[in-house]
């Protein structure tokens, strides 16, 4: 397979290696972040949310679900 070198910055370089996965290349790394059919890892998602908003999503979520579950014993009370 033919190869390239790629001048980059600093920067970019220590974003690339930050973001780069365990016995992953930077090509193999480079082609996972930039390909339109890429299917989503769960890791792509890690640490978007800080612990305190992933804690009030789940707080949120829960009390969705006590009202819904008080919803429908209301709406089918009349069934039983």
């Amino acid at each position: 397979m033919a190869t390239k070198t790629l001048t980059i910055t600093e920067d970019a370089y220590t974003i690339l290696k930050n973001k780069k996965m365990k016995d992953e290349s930077f090509s193999e790394e480079i082609t996972r972040l930039l390909s339109n059919k890429r299917k989503k890892s769960l890791m792509d998602f890690f640490g978007i949310l800080t612990n305190e908003e992933g804690e009030g999503m789940l707080k949120a979520l829960e009390e969705k679900r006590k009202i819904n579950i008080q919803l429908m014993k209301e709406r089918y009370k009349h069934l039983l």
